[in-house]
């Protein structure tokens, strides 16, 4: 089984459902704000490490930010 998060505008949320609904799809959950925040958080971070290892973005190590404290 795999997951998605998907971001739906307000005027098609509940067409969406009624879609999912007929595909047959039963587990529909609504994140909390607390939730996006941190789902939104972790993109992020995510799309940083992308950019480091493509070269785009230089990242502290952690040994380094240890000794900057």
């Amino acid at each position: 089984m795999q997951r998605i998060v998907l971001e739906i505008p307000d005027s098609k949320f509940n067409f969406f459902l009624e879609l999912l609904k007929n595909l047959g799809i039963k587990k529909v959950k609504k994140l909390s704000p607390r939730h996006m925040k941190y789902v939104d958080g972790l993109n992020n971070a995510l799309d940083e490490v992308e950019e480091h290892l493509g070269g785009d973005k230089y990242l502290q190590d952690a040994k380094d930010f240890i000794e900057e404290l």
